[in-house]
């Protein structure tokens, strides 16, 4: 809105004042729920009170050919109240005609910066009232808003809303007449409602008389007091006769009399004894307990019975659970195939024979050799059960229980699938609850783990940082030093720990200043589009960090194998059940796509494996004696010693691998320990 200063707001507000309304409805109505389930409360507008902002048609507010003039706003206990003037243009003339003709019965306002808690609508600010076509359906709503569900803390949303209130303008008229009702009802708000004494003196002579009698009648039964002074039958004879003939008028003044009477007991509490109570509130720290014991001293029994129940800040139960937020990019980051049989093939061109030849004139040209492989990921079941009693289905009248439990399921789902994707699901083996990870197979059913992947997909990078020596600074060195062996696509993300992110974020220079202010300078330290902190990880002592990008992860399943709920009623046990189940496969799908970061002990030893030798005329291969080093035979996982050296056939390949001998020893970062030996033909 233009801001033209105090004073031209005075003035327009005078103008607005002196000027009748063209037709007046309201902005906003406070109590009414919100299509979303959210609720504008009372005086969420106030601070806009006599604000003039602009009318409008249709919400065109970037277009200033479609203001109409303006509106002045009015805060009221139930909402908040608009008077809408045209102004002299060709549009604002045609909107009055249609206004005037109910051709156009419909109001609304456009706000932003609102903030709510606990779905409640505490604040915001309108921009601009319009006049609408269609008011949606009655009551309110906010459409077009973008609402981040959380932990029930004040969230001001920085999206534009269109608020309805469903109701009809009314026309200048009726809207000036309701404006002066409405400064009528505010004055007689502000004056004291009268006492019962009060009413009583107003009374005329004739009227007091009258509740005497009406007031005697409901007491009949009752002895009155009679003058001790007057013991003469003939006087209460002739008492007698004078009601009788007075038509059985009253002359006692009930209030007169009631006043002579004992007050009665805690009728109210005076002045005194309030501010008694606030004393010992202020000594003993609660209220709650100095009005009880003054109740004690007094005779007031269950006085719990004033203090309301207390309210529930939000609608349902919080969920005391892990961080999830990671989840959803983790799922939405991968990628999704429709068949659940995920295959894989991988040429390997690292052969010194897969490399191209020089010719000789006159010499043999050789063929070409490299080696083809495969793998093959099959679906695995993932699951979540649960039940409910129908009575307490039907006990439960605050919120919807069951969708409630729903919502908890396929939570408890996705995180899980997220999980598995990055490093398992933390389960023993022969757990049968495991979510299935084949492990280093190539044909196996279930969802491979990134922290398990082999090293054809997910390269390995160790680092010692537990020594006496060690810094947060070798983390990024080490990385920085292997992103070589990344071979994924686009820029990667680097899932971590918080504490881990933490103890990069304290690295310090020489002089004491943090080397990485924020988590985005250290994602571009590092050469990652950013760090996402994941709290299942920690439950990985050995575990750093993972760098991948997810679109080089395929999550597969066939139709019907997606994410699916269903529901049952066991009429035996007058209980509903509920499962959510998926079928699918997971698997990275492009090799070398993904680095783990690992840490070792910090008392293990470095060492390197060394190449096994190969006598090509006899086809033998004789592994070294290498401290801390395994050789092993991939095709039988058969450890390989210098005592007992391997003979190829004729034309047979075989591949041997090294590993680390025990925890006390790791190798460098992606050091070559596979090698591959063919024998001549």
């Amino acid at each position: 809105m233009l801001d033209f200063g105090d004073d031209a707001l005075k003035d327009s507000l005078m103008h607005s004042d002196k000027k009748k309304p063209d037709f007046g409805g309201y902005a906003t109505k406070a109590g009414l729920k919100c299509s979303d389930g959210r609720t504008i409360l009372p005086d969420a507008f106030k601070h806009q009170d006599k604000l003039v902002v602009p009318l409008v048609w249709q919400h065109g507010h970037h277009d200033p050919g479609n203001v109409l003039g303006h509106a002045v706003l009015e805060n009221r206990a139930d909402g908040v109240y608009t008077y809408g003037y045209f102004n002299d243009t060709a549009q604002a003339l045609n909107a009055r005609t249609l206004v005037k003709h109910k051709d156009i019965v419909s109001l609304s306002i456009f706000a932003n910066q609102l903030v709510e808690k606990a779905q409640n609508v505490l604040h915001g600010f309108i921009r601009e009232v319009s006049l609408v076509l269609s008011g949606a359906n009655p009551g309110a709503l906010i459409d077009n808003v973008e609402l981040a569900h959380g932990n029930g803390d004040l969230v001001t949303l920085d999206d534009e809303a269109v608020i309805y209130t469903g109701l009809e303008l009314e026309h200048e008229a009726k809207a000036e007449v309701k404006k002066e009702e409405t400064k009528d009802e505010e004055k007689d708000e502000e004056k004291d409602d009268p006492t019962v004494q009060d009413v009583y003196d107003s009374m005329t002579p004739e009227q007091k008389e009258v509740v005497h009698y009406m007031v005697g009648a409901a007491l009949k039964g009752e002895p009155e007091k009679k003058d001790e002074a007057s013991h003469s039958g003939d006087e209460s004879d002739r008492s007698k006769d004078n009601n009788e003939e007075k038509g059985r008028r009253m002359s006692r003044n009930v209030f007169e009399q009631e006043a002579g009477k004992k007050e009665l007991k805690h009728q109210e509490l005076s002045h005194d004894a309030i501010k008694g109570i606030v004393a010992d509130a202020v000594r003993g720290g609660s209220l709650k307990e100095a009005v009880q014991d003054y109740a004690l001293q007094h005779g007031i029994e269950n006085i719990d019975v004033l203090f309301p129940d207390a309210k529930a800040l939000t609608n349902t139960p919080d969920w005391d659970k892990r961080r999830t937020e990671w989840v959803s990019g983790v799922i939405n980051g991968t990628k999704h195939s429709p068949f659940s049989r995920i295959k894989s093939l991988v040429a390997d061109l690292n052969f010194d024979e897969a490399r191209a030849k020089g010719y000789i004139k006159g010499t043999l040209k050789k063929e070409e050799f490299f080696g083809i492989s495969k793998r093959t990921t099959t679906p695995s079941t993932i699951y979540k059960k649960q039940k409910l009693d129908r009575d307490d289905i039907l006990d439960i009248t605050d919120f919807d229980v069951v969708m409630w439990l729903k919502g908890e399921m396929r939570l408890m789902l996705d995180e899980e699938l997220a999980r598995a994707v990055l490093i398992g699901d933390g389960r023993a083996v022969d757990d049968e609850d495991k979510i299935k990870d084949p492990i280093g197979a190539i044909d196996g059913a279930g969802i491979r783990s990134i922290l398990n992947e082999h090293d054809l997909y997910a390269a390995t990078v160790n680092v010692n940082i537990d020594d006496a020596n060690s810094s947060p600074v070798e983390i990024v060195d080490a990385i920085l030093l292997n992103m070589r062996f990344y071979k994924g696509s686009g820029s990667p993300t680097f899932f971590t720990t918080l504490p881990m992110l933490t103890k990069m974020l304290l690295a310090r220079d020489t002089q004491g200043r943090r080397l990485y202010r924020t988590a985005s300078d250290l994602a571009a330290e590092l050469t990652v589009s950013s760090i996402v902190t994941v709290e299942v990880m920690e439950d990985e002592e050995d575990l750093v960090g993972i760098i991948v990008n997810l679109n080089d992860y395929t999550i597969g399943a066939d139709k019907g194998g997606d994410i699916s709920m269903f529901d049952d009623f066991d009429i035996d046990y007058n209980q509903y059940k509920y499962l959510i189940e998926t079928r699918v496969s997971g698997a990275l799908t492009k090799i070398r796509s993904a680095l783990v970061i690992k840490k070792v002990i910090g008392s293990a030893v470095l060492t390197d494996p060394v190449s096994p030798s190969y006598n090509g005329n006899t086809r033998t291969i004789t592994p070294p004696t290498t401290t801390g080093v395994t050789y092993k035979r991939a095709d039988t996982n058969a450890t390989v010693t210098t005592d007992a050296p391997i003979v190829l056939g004729a034309g047979q390949s075989l591949k041997i691998y090294a590993v680390p001998s025990s925890a006390g020893y790791y190798f460098a970062d992606n050091v070559e320990d596979e090698w591959t030996f063919k024998g001549k033909a």
